[in-house]
């Protein structure tokens, strides 16, 4: 009952597309319809919409993620539970941020979502610490474009990092996300442009 009643938490926060809220509070309603991808999310948020704009929506992306798994962590009372519920709340708010109720499923692809889960896992670092090396090696110094297949890549490779973790329930939590994240990506409407791979001093 605690699983799912975090579970069902986290998926309608992650169901509150801020991008869509901030547009609106900033009068840019149009702002994710103008977009290359129609993605939205954080960085349409900043492209579009302005500096506050994108600041707040990343804000509250993360923290939609961050507040129901810390929440479920110290509810249950143990720093990294047994079991596999803790694999459910983990990917619960990015599947309602890909797949939102409140937008008839039509999401953001979740990325910023993610950081704000793998946060909520503090004091365990590793998992966020994964992500955020693998996007700022395949963004700075072997870098992937276009940004889609880049992501999927990071999303892997720490999915391939966390097999060494030895905590199941988050490693089953970040399968979850990475599919989710898979799918949404694969249903954007954003041009599929050809992965190309290329050291940074490369031209």
């Amino acid at each position: 009952m605690r699983t799912a009643l975090f579970s069902l938490l986290g998926y309608l926060s992650g169901s509150v597309l801020y991008a869509r809220v901030f547009a609106r509070v900033f009068r840019k309603e149009e702002m994710i319809e103008k977009s290359k991808d129609k993605n939205p999310g954080t960085a349409n948020a900043f492209l579009y919409g302005g500096f506050w704009c994108g600041c707040l929506t990343l804000l509250f992306d993360l923290l939609k993620g961050f507040v129901p798994v810390y929440l479920y962590l110290r509810c249950v009372g143990r720093t990294m539970p047994d079991g596999y519920g803790l694999s459910l709340v983990l990917a619960a708010p990015v599947v309602g941020h890909a797949f939102p109720v409140f937008y008839r499923g039509r999401g953001g692809k979740g990325i910023a979502v993610t950081f704000g889960c793998l946060l909520g896992l503090l004091p365990m670092w590793q998992p966020v610490g994964a992500l955020i090396v693998f996007f700022l090696f395949f963004s700075g110094i072997l870098r992937i474009t276009p940004h889609l297949k880049r992501t999927l890549v990071v999303y892997v490779c720490t999915l391939c990092s966390l097999l060494y973790r030895g905590q199941t329930s988050v490693l089953i939590g970040f399968a979850m996300i990475t599919a989710v994240v898979s799918l949404r990506m694969y249903l954007s409407t954003e041009e599929k442009e050809r992965m190309k791979v290329r050291l940074l001093w490369m031209h």
